[in-house]
């Protein structure tokens, strides 16, 4: 896999976890959990900062073209 598809991956995954952590909780943290990952997503094409991708990088994890 690609530092892109991890990269959603992950992504996906912490989303439906901090929505579903909320809706069994109703802690008000999984919310601010999910607005943090919603914003890193919002920037990231802004700013060409994530730091997921980052650390998938220094780890040697190939780049690629997720949508070609």
């Amino acid at each position: 896999m690609s530092v892109e598809r991890i990269t959603f991956t992950i992504v996906g995954i912490l989303i439906m976890a901090t929505v579903g952590g909320y809706l069994v909780t109703q802690n008000i943290f999984f919310l601010y959990a999910s607005v943090f990952v919603g914003f890193m997503l919002f920037q990231a094409p802004f700013t060409k900062f994530c730091p997921l991708p980052l650390l998938l990088k220094a780890m040697g994890v190939k780049t690629g073209s997720i949508f070609g």
